[in-house]
């Protein structure tokens, strides 16, 4: 079996990774680190998360690393900022025995005067950075790269969908040509390409087709219900899970902080996780999680980048994801360290082509469960509480107490006594409700507004729920503009309707103004992802937006006057890399 010692690392290195623990490398580590020690070659390293990727390209880094250097030897750019941490906390471990080794880690979120202070005070080896902020300290001048020898893109499709690729070119042209690029990424779309063929010069390529060790100890689990049945069916899981510790993944920010503050109002303890947080409330968060004071974590996919818990039993998708690639992320956060996990999808009609296809494409079977019912919730709570009573230590209690408790239920029978405590104990918990069976008969399918959809259509569908491979490809991309997953039901906070409009159309609001935007279902935005891009460029809530009208290749969107100032169309709205127009207009004529 092949060790970190086989690999030509040098001893300092070597002796902090055996105190770490760390004794045989994974496949990306063995493959990448022996030839990046050989001769520096630009690199190509395609890997999912939780493959080893920090180490593959920290180790070497640390190795080459001359610490009487005076430069930034390394940059190493991410997409979040806790992943940014968690690299810089990883090299720091890597490198304990690498005397006089200084590293600094720079992200959004804090205020940039301090680390603007702290580079000068301790100018920094290795700089850990997310592109936005470090082509601020850039444009300030407060950090020099003329010097860099080497530079590491890690997560390189992440950054470019969060639109960092004008941010990650700048870099790019800024720094020397004779520097060695190192890529990482979990995908390779045209933009990865366009960069890999612009400035690395003939890279080296690692592949690792991680996909079945990354979901062998994962079960592949769905729920099928009624889109409006999406949060009672959630709870209902919860409350059956009674062990219950992870990730409930959304698709927007607004989306994941509805969902942990109702989580939250129902009694569950349920933390919300995204970009709109301070660095100070993620940290808050995140210490929280890993020390169980709460259970669960409602996060967006980018936010979810930073979490390294080994002990997560269930990923839960509220909202499907878009590709395979996102819901293999997802699911891999569980089933860690050799443990068992479970991925668990809550499915409506619109969704079923898409986990056939993610189960032809990933290559595993994604069971169909039953949501339990009622009674099988309140059995499954009561053997967990009976079995808490019974294994509890008993503490010596002195006679008077024992006597008076006896005297004060002398009048009860045993069941009598029973049936009290139970009602102390589950009397938050039993709720009546008028619906007990969520699930819905994949052999006889309804649509979200209650009619039957069995029928084969002209797609391929078939009454089953199952698509052929023409229609399985195609799902995810289909009725994008008319789906809000994940927003109680897609109503507005004054009980309208939000979503796609154009089929029924609307009067014009008096009290709104209308802008177009250069985005629309081509792009697959559907109005979750509209508001969260609004708010981002705008600084706008759900409050202060109307009706999304989206079409094939533009959106118009409905602004209360009020804040309509607030859409600078000066200010540069961006989506997946790339410049989106965004102008007020007149719709009246």
């Amino acid at each position: 079996m092949q060790t970190f010692k086989d690999l030509g690392l040098s001893d300092d290195i070597l002796r902090s990774l055996e105190e770490i623990g760390f004794v045989t490398p994974t496949e990306i580590q063995s493959k990448s680190i022996p030839a990046l020690l050989e001769n520096k070659p630009d690199f190509i390293g395609l890997a999912q998360t939780g493959t080893g990727k920090t180490a593959a390209f920290g180790l070497p880094l640390l190795h080459f690393l001359d610490t009487t250097a005076t430069h930034v030897y390394a940059l190493i750019l991410a997409p979040t900022r806790e992943l940014a941490q968690q690299i810089a906390k990883e090299l720091e471990n890597f490198g304990k025995y690498k005397k006089g080794l200084r590293t600094q880690v720079v992200y959004g979120g804090t205020p940039i005067t301090t680390q603007i202070r702290d580079i000068k005070r301790n100018p920094p080896h290795i700089l850990v950075a997310t592109p936005g902020r470090l082509q601020d300290l850039i444009d300030r001048k407060a950090i020099k790269l003329d010097q860099l020898e080497f530079l590491v893109l890690d997560e390189a499709d992440e950054m470019l969908n969060m639109g960092f690729q004008e941010d990650i070119d700048k870099i790019l042209i800024g720094t020397p040509d004779e520097k060695v690029i190192w890529l990482f990424s979990a995908t390779m779309p045209p933009e990865i390409r366009r960069i890999i063929g612009t400035y690395m010069e003939k890279p080296f390529e690692v592949k690792i087709h991680s996909e079945s060790k990354t979901n062998e100890n994962i079960d592949h689990k769905y729920i099928y219900v009624h889109k409006h049945d999406k949060e009672a069916a959630l709870k209902r899981v919860l409350d059956y899970l009674t062990d219950f510790y992870g990730v409930i993944f959304c698709k927007t920010k607004m989306d994941t902080q509805e969902l942990a503050e109702y989580l939250e109002q129902e009694g569950y303890r349920a933390e919300p996780l995204h970009g709109d947080m301070s660095q100070s409330q993620r940290d808050a968060v995140m210490a929280k999680f890993r020390n169980k004071a709460t259970s669960i974590l409602v996060a967006t996919d980018v936010a979810a980048r930073g979490i390294d818990v080994d002990s997560l039993t269930h990923v839960v998708h509220y909202s499907l994801p878009e590709n395979p690639e996102y819901y293999t992320h997802r699911s891999g956060r569980t089933a860690r360290a050799g443990k068992k996990g479970t991925s668990l999808a809550i499915v409506t009609q619109q969704d079923i082509g898409r986990i056939r296809f993610f189960e032809r494409t990933i290559g595993v079977d994604i069971k169909h469960i039953k949501v339990p019912l009622q009674s099988q919730m309140y059995n499954k709570k009561l053997e967990k509480w009976t079995e808490k009573v019974l294994t509890t230590d008993t503490i010596e209690l002195n006679d008077e107490m024992i006597s008076k408790a006896s005297e004060m239920f002398e009048s009860l029978s045993k069941q009598d006594l029973i049936e009290k405590i139970l009602a102390l104990e589950f009397n938050k918990l039993y709720k009546k409700v008028e619906k007990d069976d969520l699930n819905v008969s994949l052999n006889e399918r309804r649509d979200d507004r209650g009619g039957r959809d069995g029928r084969r259509d002209d797609r391929g569908g078939s009454r089953d729920g199952r698509r052929d491979d023409r229609y399985g490809s195609r799902d995810g991309r289909r009725d994008e503009g008319r789906r809000d997953e994940g927003r109680r039901e897609g109503r507005s906070d004054d009980g309208g309707q939000r979503g796609e409009r154009s089929s029924r159309g609307y009067a014009p609001n008096p009290h709104m103004e209308q802008y177009f935007v250069g985005i629309g279902k081509i792009d697959n935005v559907h109005p979750g992802i509209l508001i969260d891009i609004l708010a981002g460029h705008a600084g706008l809530n759900k409050k202060q937006i109307g009706n999304i009208d989206i079409k094939k290749s533009h959106c118009i969107v409905e602004i209360d006057k009020k804040f309509a100032k607030m859409m600078d169309s000066s200010k540069i709205l961006k989506y997946r890399g790339r410049r989106i127009t965004i102008k007020k207009e007149d719709f009246s004529s």
